[in-house]
């Protein structure tokens, strides 16, 4: 069941008016109910493996609460860490270390004894597995109490809104919410629906159009060259912050609309004027993770600068392994892992820059911009041999850019015609625009607090906008929910 598909909004109006008509007392049994409805509305099997997850943490959580010795106490936290993650491992990775070394057989012309198989991965469960971890370290290092009901920590797990793709919620933070009995507010429902709106217009309007052009020509990339290669990877940038951050503000929306509020897991990254600044606004609730349970672990920045350097190294790599079982990932995370080792020469050298003035700030807003478009080509390329040849072959034939025929001949191939890129550009320079005048602050906070009729006419043309120009056919799954 899509967020951006007819039968989701149906589901969630249903869920909304059933939720505030029933006693609060019985509010999260709903949510619980819901929820597991919703998710095995992909694969009704694999509920098993979510409530399974779900047990295993929840007897771990209060195995290390309980524990009497902390020696005892690291020993049931890594017992489930090892399940939690073995799990993970047998369903999204064991592919990918069986195909891994059937190429290593091959070059060494061996046969590969292990014949071909395929393992369905669950939605969202390298999300569901995170959270699942972060409660049990927190449990660990005594930052709250365990769960003693399953139903509720179930519920904590399985939360519709965001299991699929996250955020990834942290126990203390999400647990007391969803056991609140909550009255229908009037503030919470307008914000809600105004968050959903907006995650509506970046994923129907923008990125799925969007994923047209870039899917045309990153399947078959050596049929393109220099400006299609770019103008492809600059749209790939746009479409992935459109659609994850869009799903993002739909799940917040859906959240906020009954009384929850969930992580705000971006905060404009591409207007970051360093790469760790855009680590501090991209996908905030896995950076985050990464940092306290990886990063910090490892170290952290308070280690020699080889080890430290090695540190980013660890947790790049580590992350981008997480987004997919493929090396391209690993070379995007290793890349970002390789930005931050320069950036922190740079700073050693240097010191900290301060962007007195305008210009500057304008100038490291656009060198890091490059530099994650870049990074991006690997994310998206279907291996690292297509990953090479677009990275370089950017600048091919670029002299060529002049000519007028040259550039209706290169647009007009990419998947979308002339009408259909123009509507794209509109869109785009409306998001930049919003974004811009929301700089300091989120969009829909800054909507609040203008009068009614100046909400209702951004809101009214927002809607207009998604209706007239959205991509209603042919619009595919968020990216992350392969992840």
């Amino acid at each position: 069941m899509l967020f951006n598909s007819f039968n989701f909004i149906v589901f969630f109006l249903t869920i909304l008016v059933v939720y505030y008509i029933i006693p609060g007392r019985l509010q999260w049994y709903f949510i619980l109910a819901s929820s597991l409805i919703f998710y095995m509305s992909w694969r009704p099997e694999l509920i098993f493996l979510l409530l399974g997850v779900s047990f295993i943490n929840y007897i771990s959580g209060i195995l290390i609460e309980t524990a009497g010795a902390k020696s005892l106490k690291k020993k049931f936290l890594i017992i489930a860490l090892i399940l939690d993650f073995g799990l993970l491992g047998i369903f999204k990775y064991l592919m990918f270390l069986s195909d891994t070394f059937a190429w290593l057989y091959e070059m060494l012309g061996m046969k590969y004894p292990i014949g071909n198989f395929n393992i369905v991965l669950p939605m969202g469960i390298s999300f569901y597995t995170f959270q699942a971890a972060g409660y049990l370290i927190d449990i660990y290092r005594g930052d709250y109490k365990s769960e003693k009901d399953f139903f509720k920590f179930t519920t904590f797990m399985s939360f519709f809104p965001q299991i699929i793709a996250g955020p990834i919620e942290r126990g203390n933070l999400m647990l007391p919410q969803l056991f609140t009995p909550k009255r229908a507010n009037a503030d919470n429902l307008s914000m809600g629906i105004r968050v959903m709106i907006w995650g509506y217009f970046k994923k129907i309007v923008i990125a799925d159009r969007l994923s047209v052009l870039v899917n045309t020509v990153y399947s078959s990339p050596r049929e393109y060259e220099g400006l299609a290669l770019i103008f492809a990877t600059l749209c790939f940038t746009i479409q992935i912050y459109c659609d994850f951050s869009g799903y993002s503000d739909i799940a917040r929306g859906c959240a906020k609309a009954m009384g929850i509020d969930l992580i705000n897991n971006f905060d404009r990254p591409y207007f970051a004027t360093s790469i760790r600044d855009f680590w501090r606004r991209w996908h905030i609730s896995l950076s985050t993770w990464f940092r306290d349970y990886l990063y910090i672990p490892l170290g952290g920045s308070r280690v020699s600068m080889p080890r430290l350097w090695l540190n980013y190294m660890i947790t790049f790599a580590v992350s981008g392994l997480w987004h997919g079982a493929n090396w391209t990932y690993v070379v995007w995370g290793g890349l970002h892992g390789l930005y931050q080792i320069i950036g922190n020469i740079k700073y050693r050298i240097f010191g900290r820059k301060e962007h007195k003035n305008i210009l500057s700030r304008i100038i490291a807003i656009l060198i890091t911009f490059i530099f994650v478009s870049f990074a991006w080509i690997f994310f998206e390329a279907n291996n690292i041999s297509d990953g090479i040849y677009i990275a370089t072959h950017l600048f091919d034939n670029i002299a060529a850019a002049t000519d007028i025929q040259y550039l209706y001949e290169v647009f007009n191939s990419m998947g979308l015609n002339l009408f259909e890129l123009e509507l794209m550009g509109f869109a785009v320079m409306f998001l930049i625009i919003c974004e811009i005048i929301s700089y300091k602050h989120e969009i829909n906070e800054l909507m609040s607090r203008l009068p009614f009729i100046f909400r209702f006419i951004f809101y009214y043309i927002t809607a207009v906008i998604i209706m007239g120009m959205g991509v209603f056919s042919g619009g595919g799954e968020f990216i992350y929910f392969q992840f």
